[in-house]
């Protein structure tokens, strides 16, 4: 599965520092097969999409959102068991790789082949294409020239003596692969508390190329910091002399001969060392002097080779450096891999899988699209393959559908529940939610249309929400028993909500169910007390006269008084 998923990854060009979510073109048939039931399944994948660090890792449900099979189900929920809690707050302190580094000196690659030249623009190198003696005279200003495909010039660039001769593009410019990773450093820093081995690992390999994009710390020499050394080893030697008492006889010798005593050599010696530049540019004597010849010299050698170390560093590091973007790229897949598994695992805690059977059931379930929510449960089953549910306005028939699909969407994708949930292998799932403009001619004629389309049997679900809507109540609670019975029949299952209980229960199918959602009144906010969880087999009624008691308590309106008043006494 963890292949699978990079393979994934690879193929989408999926990267954790991209800011939006790329859209992927799935493929196969979707078990959903209307907009409405689309809609409430995106709904639930954007409640863990909520979890994920990084934008591009809500992708990887794709991955496993595909038409299901019961082989296939139990396989996700294998590969999901095996899934640990872990902290990954580091993750949110990640930031996009911004390169920083550049080389100190200058470095351009030359070639006289087009295509070379276009290969090596699309590496990001400093590229320049060879074309007559013009463009040599150019290249005397930079320190470094690479030289890749150029049989023409070759000669005249052989003469050149900071030409580089290559055998491939990947050998040019090795110093961009320093600036990628230069980019890396805060992140590479704030990585190293992964608990994934995987991400430690590359971590590790990456961090130890690090000292190729860091400042050199050593003091650069100037005619300045020689004459300040050459005062401090003067004091040196003299405070020495003082200590050591060296006779006047000594110091005669010193005057006449020019020479020093050996005594005399050894504080010099170790003073000049212990001012930490090159000895060769001091006289050792009395007085000690700065040799002016081998100064320039060293200040000469300075400059020309300023770049060397470094660029030197950097060819003896080459075989490692290719492995940079290549590197990388297995941190980024890694770092989104670690961002689904580690954010699942923590959704995924006190949760149960669902199980696979010929009974959809929820026992306690928890709705994940609520903030607070009442446990509910509800089933239906061979012998009651419908559900006629019935009950007041904003009562949670709507959400008791919705809370079914988004059980199927986990089922689907192999992950857990709040509660207990199991359904069979639903193939085809249809959702037609509330209509919510009028009722007319067109609305009614398009439900049936897409009614009659429905492909039915033993593995279709269907949810409808107020599908008397689009017609004359009259008629409406006929056509829904009609359409129960129809559906039935076929083999499906299925949950009609609606408000036309008492219509229907008087023609209700064989194997259909009047269930309900009763409103108890209203509490001390005037806001409905409803028991969300359906009462099987019982019909509820919608409890318009609650409706218009809560509005007439929360308005000095005269007809909604007078309304109240009226329903009361009737």
């Amino acid at each position: 599965m963890e292949k699978e998923l990079i393979q994934f990854i690879q193929q989408n060009e999926l990267n954790p520092f991209n800011k939006t979510k790329t859209q992927i073109k799935k493929s196969g048939q979707s078990v959903y097969k209307t907009r409405d039931a689309k809609s409430v399944h995106t709904k639930a994948l954007n409640i863990i999409s909520r979890q994920f660090t990084f934008p591009e890792t809500s992708n990887l449900l794709d991955f496993f959102d595909t038409t299901s099979n019961e082989q296939e189900i139990t396989i996700k929920q294998e590969y999901f068991k095996t899934l640990s809690p872990s902290n990954n707050d580091f993750l949110k302190k990640l930031k996009s790789p911004r390169p920083f580094w550049n080389p100190d000196y200058g470095i351009v690659v030359v070639t006289e082949e087009d295509s070379t030249f276009q290969s090596l623009q699309k590496l990001g190198c400093n590229v320049k294409f060879i074309v007559d003696e013009t463009d040599l005279a150019d290249l005397e200003k930079y320190d470094i020239v690479h030289v890749l495909d150029c049989d023409t010039f070759r000669p005249a660039l052989e003469r050149l003596p900071q030409s580089v001769f290559l055998r491939s593009p990947d050998e040019a410019y090795l110093e961009r692969h320093v600036r990628t990773l230069s980019g890396w450093k805060e992140n590479l820093e704030i990585l190293k508390q992964s608990s994934s081995e995987e991400i430690n690992s590359l971590v590790e390999e990456l961090s130890s190329l690090s000292h190729l994009f860091s400042k050199s710390e050593n003091k650069k020499l100037t005619r300045d910091l020689a004459e300040e050394k050459l005062e401090q080893i003067k004091s040196n030697i003299s405070n020495q002399i003082k200590q050591q008492n060296i006779s006047s006889d000594l110091l005669l010798d010193v005057i006449n001969k020019g020479s020093l005593p050996l005594e005399l050599k050894k504080i010099v010696k170790q003073s000049i060392a212990d001012s930490g530049l090159p000895e060769n540019i001091f006289l050792q004597q009395i007085p000690v002097q700065i040799d002016e010849k081998e100064l320039e010299k060293e200040l000469r050698a300075q400059e020309l080779s300023k770049f060397a170390s470094k660029a030197e560093e950097i060819k003896k590091n080459s075989k490692i450096l290719v492995q940079i973007p290549k590197k990388i790229r297995e941190l980024e897949i890694q770092l989104l891999l670690f961002d689904f598994k580690s954010s699942l695992a923590n959704w995924m805690q006190n949760k149960t899988f669902p199980i696979l059977a010929t009974e959809l059931s929820l026992e306690e379930s928890l709705n994940e699209f609520l903030e607070n929510p009442s446990p509910i449960s509800f089933h239906l089953n061979e012998q009651h393959k419908c559900s006629i549910l019935t009950g007041a306005n904003s009562g949670g028939k709507t959400t008791l559908i919705e809370h079914v699909i988004q059980l199927l969407s986990y089922t689907y994708l192999g992950l857990p529940v709040q509660g207990k949930f199991s359904a069979p292998i639903f193939t085809e799932l249809y959702y037609f939610a509330k209509n919510k403009g009028s009722a007319n001619k067109g609305a009614f004629e398009t439900l049936l249309t897409q009614l009659s389309k429905i492909s039915s049997g033993n593995s279709t679900l269907i949810l409808a929400d107020e599908i008397e809507a689009v017609t004359e109540p009259g008629v409406a609670g006929k056509i829904i028993a009609a359409s129960a019975k129809y559906f039935i029949d076929q083999g499906s299952y299925i949950v009609f909500a609606t408000h036309l209980g008492h219509e229907i229960q008087k023609i209700l199918p064989q194997n259909a169910r009047i269930d309900g959602i009763e409103a108890k009144g209203l509490d001390e906010f005037n806001e409905l007390i409803v028991d969300h969880n359906p009462v099987i087999g019982k019909l509820a009624s919608s409890t318009p006269e609650l409706i218009v008691e809560k509005m007439a308590r929360n308005s000095n309106i005269e007809y909604l008084k007078f309304l109240n008043d009226s329903l009361k006494k009737n």
